[in-house]
């Protein structure tokens, strides 16, 4: 058996969560680059059970919503955070982990694993679109070796204030990841098996590549998925 197969195999599994967001494909083929076996499913069998999931996000809060619950996904996803199961938001996909999204005037749920409001940037030019630099910090584990790099954002809504109280003894308290447009900006979040990015990895370049590289190398190889992911008849479609 030649290396390059055994590295396939015991590279980790990720799904990309397929709820009907946009531009997925891209997100598919950067974790394939960054080293993973990807899979586009919202099969709660296959959400469960990969390594790592992924949950991207394009437009408005109040859709992405609408979206995650037609598959599931609250459930699914906090079902994978309290096992300690791997979990990365990407986009809106971080938007909608904290308690609410403020759009147009309207209020809408979020997943509430962190507390927070995502609201408008106040910023005299809106979206947020291009490359930008990020302040992680010190423990961060997605940003190592990337801590001079620049990321790209697209984006007019993000978290602002960062309502977590991280004095809390019987917990580490989640890394924070700010950068800034107008105003400073919750960029990335890493909270145990619960992490995402404002930005998009997938845009990004060789830098994003890395970071996702990095996520990777902290999921728990389970080979749950194995049997799904060698079967040439169900995987994704590139």
């Amino acid at each position: 058996m030649s290396a390059e197969v055994t590295d396939a195999q015991d590279a980790p599994s990720v799904v990309v969560l397929d709820y009907g967001a946009g531009n997925v494909r891209s997100a598919v083929r950067a974790l394939e680059a960054a080293g993973a076996r990807v899979r586009l499913s919202a099969d709660p069998r296959d959400v469960l059970d990969a390594d790592g999931l992924v949950v991207p996000g394009v437009g408005a809060f109040e859709a992405v919503m609408e979206g995650l619950r037609s598959v599931d996904a609250p459930r699914l996803i906090d079902r994978r955070v309290s096992g300690g199961r791997p979990v990365l938001g990407i986009c809106v996909g971080l938007q909608v982990m904290f308690d609410r999204g403020v759009e147009h005037g309207r209020e809408t749920a979020g997943l509430a694993q962190w507390p927070g409001t995502v609201e408008r940037l106040a910023a005299p030019v809106v979206p947020h679109m291009g490359w930008n630099t990020v302040r992680p910090p010190e423990d961060s584990v997605l940003f190592n070796g990337l801590e001079n790099e620049r990321f790209y954002f697209v984006h007019s809504y993000g978290v602002q204030d960062w309502a977590f109280d991280q004095s809390i003894e019987v917990m580490a308290p989640p890394a924070v990841t700010w950068s800034e447009h107008g105003t400073p900006f919750v960029a990335a979040v890493e909270n145990g098996p619960l992490s995402a990015t404002q930005f998009h990895p997938e845009k990004s370049s060789h830098a994003g590549i890395a970071l996702l590289r990095n996520w990777l190398a902290t999921l728990p190889r389970t080979g749950r998925l194995d049997d799904r992911l060698s079967d040439p008849g169900t995987e994704h479609a590139s």
